[in-house]
């Protein structure tokens, strides 16, 4: 039988070869191997860009499409051909074994017709063992703590002496970033579960806190019941139509479980907000795809990542310092390479034509500014292309936005237009980055802050020019007419809050919070009394004050909302990119960001900063939706008292004890 002690002192030992990725023994992998690869002796522009194809669906039916996906684990071409392959994660059909990459397969999704997915958790071996996290976890942090057992899951850990951190079985469960989705299908971060393993050991907590409740509420809804290792989500889709993405979003394990690989786009089309066929560059992918099929509307995850010199990814394990001890926590990360959809530095074909890219920042810490320009080096930049934005995070702007520079923060999107039609055939273009290696605080590229190294994480992907082929029947984007978002109405309330800065442990951590009586910040930690508790049907202003130094990309779960304002006063009007709606805004140091959103779905959900190696350490607060009626929480906000906690005993915030 399989103790918590027992698989402790195997972590402390090495390991065993079945749990860990290709390429480790039971001694560890030699030192050579775990040295770090030099970026810029990875050739470039030498593999053709991945486009990820379509999720096959296991049924349709008039009433929805219905999905069963899981994560496992398998060795993926990532660098160029020549080089080493590499352990990643993924998402796929269970019915299409073949399926599975890294980034995933597109969930195509249209606008009023519910998508059902069955997510489940197979990070398991050949023999049925769990396999253990191919990056060192820090278990000191608040987290899904699954060897805390029942009682202390969801709670901060402890070390016991494996110098690879917690080496047990992995929590995951999926958020769909940017979904309209009700609490159950929310992907709470407290509603984890561990894959179906035949070792798991018994003392283990197989879910999270918050598991059983939204099992019980989905079964309620639709009489099914969430079978063990695994969560089904229904989505609405009951939004404009936009680019979303799903991702893993354990608590305290996001930064790691991201990194590994499980993400991919969900690309919602249709309904009366959307435009004709033709108007737009297209076919996007599509289930019924032929084979070798060309696609003018490509999804771009563009993300950066390390690797050891035996192909391996390379993340951190300590803060500072080396040693023994156990793997600490980082407050941020650039890594030395760009990946594009799963290869490092791609190449594109395009023809004399437009073509449409949803640009998505799935980097864990990194910004991006990007460029189109005709020399991969020169700096600062010269675009030669505009990049036409017509859309961002929640769908359409009011009108198409010409850029020289795309700023992307961590998980925001933008839909875009680029014009190859007077472009040379023969032509060779690049998409490159300006943004800094290290954290974003603001500024000109070159000016406040020395761009990415223009060798390495300054260029992101070669377009190659060809000649066109056929008539291109898609409106120049100049000449487009956008269907404007809906504005919010008048605010019921205005809530102030906060981006803190405090040490912890020696190390400066970032906390969300309130502000208190006389304006200063109130940090607060995920585990404190809810303060964010709108009132189902409200419209909210919320007035986000950084604190901090840093620019911080603030999330909200279940809302798309409008920026109304920011700057030290609050009042600069938004850039002309940031005018529709958004899941996701910057916040500027020193700053106020003030948004206006709607909350019209109950239940438990979650606002944070989306600067991965944050969330997973405390910067991430609870966000409950009362049902009329419900006590209200004071928070510095225009009507409250004093803050209540976690609701009240019948608060939908009330978390579960049972373990699933």
């Amino acid at each position: 039988m399989v103790t918590r002690r027992r698989l402790f002192a195997a972590g402390a030992a090495g390991g065993a070869a079945l749990l860990g990725p290709a390429g480790w023994t039971t001694s560890g992998r030699a030192a050579t191997a775990l040295a770090p690869l030099d970026a810029r002796d990875i050739p470039k522009y030498v593999t053709p860009l991945r486009i990820p194809p379509a999720m096959p669906a296991v049924a349709t039916d008039p009433e929805r499409d219905t999905y069963e996906i899981a994560v496992r684990q398998f060795r993926q071409q990532i660098l160029p051909p020549s080089w080493p392959r590499t352990t990643v994660w993924g998402y796929g059909s269970t019915a299409h074994p073949g399926s599975f990459g890294y980034p995933a397969p597109t969930i195509v999704a249209r606008v009023g017709r519910p998508v059902r997915v069955t997510w489940s958790n197979q990070l398991v071996d050949d023999r049925g063992d769990y396999l253990p996290h191919l990056l060192p976890v820090d278990p000191t942090l608040h987290w899904a703590n699954p060897a805390g057992g029942t009682e202390h899951r969801d709670r901060h850990g402890q070390w016991d002496g494996s110098p690879q951190g917690y080496r047990g079985p992995v929590p995951q469960v999926v958020h769909l970033h940017g979904a309209h989705s009700a609490q159950e299908s929310d992907g709470h971060s407290e509603a984890w579960y561990l894959p179906v393993a035949r070792n798991l050991p018994p003392d283990f907590a197989v879910s999270g806190s918050a598991y059983r409740e939204f099992r019980s509420r989905f079964a309620e809804h639709s009489g099914l019941r969430w079978a063990p290792g695994s969560a089904t989500f229904e989505y609405a889709n009951d939004q404009r139509p936009c680019t979303l993405w799903y991702h893993d979003h354990t608590l305290g394990l996001t930064r790691t479980n991201v990194y590994a690989g499980p993400a991919g786009f969900y690309l919602l089309g249709g309904g009366g907000d959307d435009l004709p066929d033709g108007v737009l560059p297209g076919p996007a992918p599509t289930r019924d795809d032929p084979p070798n099929a060309s696609h003018h509307d490509i999804p771009l995850m563009i993300q950066d990542r390390s690797f050891t010199a035996d192909g391996e990814l390379r993340y951190p394990r300590r803060y500072s310092g080396d040693g023994d001890g156990p793997p600490t926590w980082v407050p941020g990360f650039s890594a030395s390479t760009m990946v594009v959809n799963g290869r490092t530095w791609p190449t594109l074909t395009v023809r004399r034509r437009r073509y449409r890219f949803r640009l998505l920042n799935a980097c864990n810490s990194r910004f991006l500014l990007l460029s189109v320009a005709a020399n991969a080096t020169a700096r600062p930049a010269r675009p030669v292309l505009p990049v036409w934005q017509i859309g961002g995070d929640g769908g359409f702007l009011p009108e198409p936005v010409p850029h020289e520079r795309v700023a992307l923060g961590p998980a925001q999107r933008v839909d875009a237009i680029v014009d190859f039609t007077d472009v040379p055939a023969g032509t060779e273009l690049y998409l490159v980055n300006e943004g800094p290696d290290g954290m974003y605080d603001g500024g000109r590229p070159g000016v406040d802050f020395p761009p990415a190294d223009p060798h390495t994480t300054g260029q992101v992907l070669r377009f190659v020019v060809a000649d066109a082929a056929g008539v291109d029947p898609s409106v120049p984007p100049e000449q487009l007419r956008l269907p404007s978002p809906p504005r919010l109405g008048t605010a019921q309330r205005v809530r102030r809050l906060s981006l803190n800065e405090r040490m912890s442990g020696g190390k400066m951590i970032m906390l969300l919070g309130v502000l208190d009586e006389r304006g200063r910040g109130l940090p607060l930690r995920w585990s404190d009394p809810v303060t964010e508790q709108p009132t189902l049907g409200d419209t909210e202003e919320w007035e986000v004050r950084n604190f901090t130094r840093h620019v911080h990309p603030v999330h909200l779960h279940q809302v798309q909302f409008e920026l109304l304002g920011r700057g030290h006063s609050g009042q600069v009007r938004p850039d002309p990119g940031e005018r529709g709606r958004m899941d996701t805004v910057l916040a500027y140091p020193w700053e106020v960001t003030r948004i206006r959103a709607r909350f019209d779905l109950p239940g438990r959900y979650a606002w944070h900063c989306h600067l991965l190696e944050h969330e997973d350490n405390e910067m991430m607060r609870p966000l409950t939706v009362l049902p009329r009626g419900g006590a209200a929480a004071g928070d510095g906000g225009s009507s409250g008292g004093p803050a209540s906690p976690e609701g009240g005993p019948e608060a939908p915030g009330t978390a579960s004890t049972d373990a699933g």
